[in-house]
């Protein structure tokens, strides 16, 4: 059995802390409202097809549905990782007096760079011709590339890792831009490591990561060695590919990475990357549970699902859902993106999967199945 540190204390902070509250600049309405009887058009860019793009944006679709934007309706579940075809879905299974998601509105990278630069020009050029009413940036590359003053279209930078680290925004409170909101948690990934060192007690943490501005960004690789420096563990990294076209060659160096990880570090924070996906997951499970060690998952209570030991709960995305469709409902009823509070903290609660701790050789007390409110007991056969 691994050692528990400060557990109550953990349990305590996790159940009692409250989420951090900030307000607007202003009172604005959330009431449906038309666009001078017209319906407000809304686009859409990201650097290409992830996982937590879908899910963030059907959760948002579900929060404008619960404002009464949309008229309330089932959303098929999709297939994979993709956006574009929920986006013609929404064209024409929603019905909505108030917003309509543009046909031709959806632009996707693809995770390549020449493209991202080409769609970029594009995307601007037609935010200017003023046939826009509400930009989604979905990701880091689509926030940095639509975060300046070559337009000014209200834009919602959604799904980012750190939009202040990765310069998609001046500060918390202020985005730099009047038509700019980046959602941000500047606190999500140090209180992910501390409750994953206090459950686990780890002394060697393996991370991988693309060894770029955007990977390093990713990864929260300053916050992470921030407190090894504070708790006194070894960061023991791995270099791996992620914002590239060619997927297979990215699951593969994070493969790699995990096996090397495995056999060195004593904990794996599983980071957020192009090479961890739906594909690659059920390996990564399998390497770590081999060599029976524990993992956490930076993405959320999905990959619990699918095998890793833990990570704090994410509900589905559904506060963060509702929290973005908030936002746009404000932006509509006449605010300024950059008058809106960009913090946001979910309700903090655990996701433990018990196959994967019987595995490792972890034995959750009770008191983290009390702050669990995602328990899986299964991993998924491949």
């Amino acid at each position: 059995m691994r050692s528990i540190k400060y557990f109550g204390l953990v349990l305590l902070w996790l159940l009692i802390m409250p989420v951090a509250q900030a307000g607007d600049k202003g009172i604005f309405s959330t009431a449906p409202v038309t666009h001078n009887g017209e319906r407000w058009r809304i686009g859409y860019f990201e650097g290409g097809e992830y996982v937590d793009y879908q899910k963030i944006l059907v959760e948002t679709v579900k929060g404008l549905m619960q404002l009464g934007w949309i008229k309330k309706t089932e959303i098929p579940a999709q297939q994979g990782e993709q956006t574009d075809q929920l986006w013609q879905w929404l064209q024409q299974g929603v019905q909505s007096e108030y917003v309509e998601f543009v046909a031709d509105a959806h632009y996707s990278a693809q995770w390549d760079e020449t493209t991202r630069a080409q769609l970029t020009e594009t995307v601007i050029d037609r935010l200017n011709q003023g046939d826009i009413d509400l930009m989604i940036a979905m990701g880091t590359w689509a926030g940095k590339s639509l975060s300046n003053d070559r337009h000014h279209t209200p834009t919602m930078v959604l799904s980012t890792s750190d939009p202040l680290s990765s310069g998609i925004i001046k500060s918390v409170s202020d985005s730099g831009y009047d038509h700019v909101h980046a959602t941000a948690d500047p606190n999500r990934y140090d209180r992910q490591v501390r409750v994953f060192d206090d459950i686990v007690n780890f002394k060697k943490l393996g991370v991988a990561y693309e060894d770029t501005k955007n990977g390093r960004s990713y990864a929260a690789l300053d916050v992470i060695e921030k407190l090894s420096r504070e708790r006194g563990f070894e960061v023991v990294g791995c270099h791996t590919l992620s914002d590239i076209s060619d997927t297979a060659r990215a699951e593969a160096s994070v493969v790699s990475c995990f096996r090397k990880l495995a056999s060195e570090a004593d904990a794996i924070y599983v980071t957020v990357q192009g090479g961890v996906n739906g594909n690659s997951i059920g390996q990564l499970v399998k390497i770590a549970n081999e060599y029976r060690v524990p993992t956490f998952s930076q993405s959320g209570s999905e990959e619990v699902k699918k095998g890793l030991l833990l990570s704090l709960s994410q509900a589905g995305f559904r506060y963060v859902g509702e929290f973005h469709a908030s936002t746009f409902a404000k932006v509509f009823n006449g605010a300024l993106p950059n008058q809106l509070t960009q913090l946001f903290e979910e309700p903090p609660r655990m996701a433990v999967n018990l196959k994967t701790a019987e595995i490792v050789g972890f034995n959750p007390p009770l008191l983290l199945l009390g702050a669990a409110d995602e328990v899986y007991r299964e991993i998924p056969a491949e």
